[in-house]
């Protein structure tokens, strides 16, 4: 009969297991378990030692938790140095720094070792004859905090290191670790999502939060924060121990910690830069966040020879990418109404470089949202890029606010952007919309604009079959009736084969509209014909356009703040931003059509009624000419054609002007050349 397991037999054979599937799942992310499994075999040793208190030992998984410091962290001196690293953010800044080493140590050949840089809070690991006996914070670089307690509480780090052949060296006498505390992204977003639903405070970012939780004093509290060590470095009393970097990360892995799989060895400047342009558009897959890559010197002997410079080492510099935050100030917050009838408010602030691009709104989302960051027109806020896509304001530096910066009125607001209209919030919804305009009637509105003679002119494309195409669920946005097919037309009853194909071959001839009509057909409020014209002059694209700025929109003749922080926010909208992606994605390309004609520099004015054409062909033809076409006599109009019953008024003002009077004739012959 086989005997039982004796208690301290089944310990040891416990702690060794649940060590073993731990490197597993937090190194080699390989379990070969399912996680009830561990639990299980977790509860078995629990109850084990609280059946034999003398079997426990500081290296078992149950001891991870410790109890609340009272008397706050002990402060401990580095063996050797945490140094910080020389930011870089650019090839030349690499070569400069290439440079300068291989004047130091000339005619050496340089291999090059590469990492991800993380975005946590470095800490050291000390592990004596292989346990773990301290964990320290960087503190100034010279001393540290002992967190040994709270480091204790991370389940992927071992609280004895691994033993295989090819460690048992680094398990005797000290063997230090470091590296750096971090929290996962969906680890960050699940915990916030969590307390948003309980209604307790949300966290700024990963990073803050996992340094935060790490200076905690009670490890109860840190174990319930599912933080993570990433090591990059390894140390020993003899350096001649660590040939290189390379060897240093195989080492890592093989002790049971976790180091980043990414990082590589090179053998010149342009693999490295390649691995760094690389990352740069690849860094928002990874599991944490990161702000650049860590690029240093592979052989660990001409490392230490190049010595250091204040705090930082010569062999080692950090390749920034662009921020990723940035602060600015908010001029004004508007309001835009999307197609579904939705207020949306829209901060406009000073342009700043975020992530590598300049932007200068970013949306609030709600009023409840305006409400919980308490975002108002003056503060200094934080921005940031979402997926290094959509900015977005983060929070309101409280510091900096001016003492006349009054709270976001939402309602007042809308009432005073757009009285015209009436707003209703209802319950148990944080949005505020248009009274009895729903979204089909909206986009039936905005459709009917769109395909107008005006805008894109698209032939049969009128009221009824604009009702008609809605009302049947085939067009939910402008850039459906791209994607309509003869077959889907139909279905329909207002349809039979000469009209579907009179109206797919009616919208595809305007795939390539031309660039002030389709500007003036998205809606964009206060842009009518001619101001749609004029922003084309200006910007000459929609991405020119879309990245103005409000000062930018307000140089152009004839808009301002309220028309610049229109076309601002209608830019800023989010549903207007993949509208605009979905028209690239089925193939629209707005044209600029450069003006080039005898009425270059001229602008003209109609009153009265015209016999030859009606007025808005004559505006047409205006503009076709390079001319500027304006609804009313002002200082700076050039002519004004006066038709038919024609009140002596008006002329008397033009004359006042020094406006020029024409005759539909003399218009006739300034088109004719």
């Amino acid at each position: 009969m086989t005997q039982p397991h004796q208690p301290k037999e089944r310990h040891k054979e416990l702690v060794q297991l649940l060590n073993a599937y731990s490197y597993e799942y937090h190194v080699l992310d390989k379990p070969s378990v399912d996680d009830a499994v561990y639990d299980s075999l977790f509860s078995e040793l629990k109850s084990l030692e609280q059946q034999y208190p003398s079997l426990i030992t500081p290296e078992s998984p149950t001891q991870r938790v410790g109890n609340e410091l009272k008397d706050g962290f002990e402060k401990v001196a580095h063996t050797t140095r945490m140094l910080s690293l020389n930011d870089v953010f650019s090839k030349a800044d690499v070569e400069a720094w290439l440079k300068r080493m291989n004047k130091l140590l000339p005619g050496v050949h340089h291999e090059f070792f590469a990492d991800i840089k993380m975005d946590g809070l470095a800490c050291a690991l000390i592990y004596e004859d292989g346990k773990l006996v301290r964990g320290v914070t960087r503190g100034d670089s010279f001393i540290g905090e002992d967190v040994t307690q709270n480091i204790r509480t991370i389940k992927n780090v071992p609280l004895r290191l691994r033993e295989t052949a090819a460690t048992k060296l680094y398990l005797q006498g000290r063997t230090e670790i470091r590296g750096e505390i971090i929290l996962a992204k969906a680890d960050f977003t699940a915990l916030n999502e969590n307390n948003r639903a309980q209604g307790r405070p949300v966290y700024a970012n990963p990073r803050n939060l996992a340094a935060g939780t790490i200076r905690q004093l009670d490890p109860q509290l840190v174990a319930t924060r599912p933080l993570q060590f990433r090591a990059y470095d390894l140390l020993r009393d003899n350096p001649a121990e660590i040939a290189t970097n390379l060897k240093a990360y195989q080492l890592i892995s093989e002790l049971g910690i976790a180091c980043n799989k990414q990082a590589s060895v090179f053998s010149s400047l342009n693999e490295v830069m390649e691995f760094i342009e690389y990352w740069d558009k690849a860094r928002h897959e990874l599991p944490f966040n990161t702000d650049g890559l860590v690029v240093k010197l592979n052989n660990r002997e001409q490392f230490a020879k190049l010595g250091v410079v204040g705090k930082q080492p010569r062999a080692a510099v950090a390749y920034k990418y662009a921020a990723e935050q940035a602060t600015t100030v908010v001029r004004d917050i508007v309001i835009s109404i999307g197609r579904t009838g939705a207020a949306t408010p829209v901060a406009v602030f000073n342009p700043v470089v975020v992530a590598g691009t300049t932007v200068q709104h970013a949306s609030l989302h709600n009023a409840d949202e305006i409400a919980r960051k308490d975002v108002r027109v003056g503060d200094t806020v934080v921005i940031y890029k979402a997926g290094d896509i959509i900015p977005q304001v983060e929070s309101v530096v409280l510091e900096l606010r001016p003492s006349i910066a009054e709270k976001f009125n939402y309602e007042k607001e809308l009432a005073r952007q757009y009285p015209e209209l009436e707003f209703v919030r209802k319950d148990n919804e944080a949005v505020y919309r248009v009274r009895g305009a729903s979204g089909p009637i909206l986009l039936k509105r905005s459709l009917e604009h769109f395909a107008s003679k005006g805008a894109l002119d698209i032939d049969t494309l009128g009221e009824k079959n604009v009702q008609a195409l809605v009302d049947a669920g085939l067009v939910k946005d402008l850039a459906d009736i791209y994607t309509l097919t003869k077959q889907q037309l139909l279905t329909l009853e207002r349809f039979g084969e000469i009209s579907a194909n009179k109206l797919i071959a009616a919208i595809n001839d305007k795939k390539q509209p031309i660039l002030e009509r389709f500007i003036y057909g998205l809606g964009i409020r206060h842009v009518g014909v001619q101001t749609a014209i004029d922003l084309t002059v200006n910007f000459e694209s929609l991405n020119g356009l879309g990245n103005a700025t409000i000062d930018q929109l307000k140089n152009v003749n004839g808009i301002g703040v309220v028309v610049a922080e229109s076309v601002a926010a209608w830019f800023a909208d989010e549903d207007n931003n993949r509208l605009l992606q979905k028209f690239e994605q089925v193939g629209v390309v707005p044209v600029y059509q450069r003006k080039a004609g005898n009425l270059a520099g001229k602008s003209f004015a109609i009153t009265g009624g015209l016999e030859r054409m009606s007025r808005d062909e004559a505006a047409d033809k205006i503009r076709a000419q390079g001319g500027e076409f304006k609804s009313s006599v002002g200082k700076d109009t050039n002519y004004l054609v006066a038709g038919k019953n024609v009140g002596a008024a008006k002329l008397d003002k033009a004359r006042a002007y020094g406006t020029t009077i024409l005759s539909e004739e003399e218009l006739l012959s300034f088109l004719a050349g």
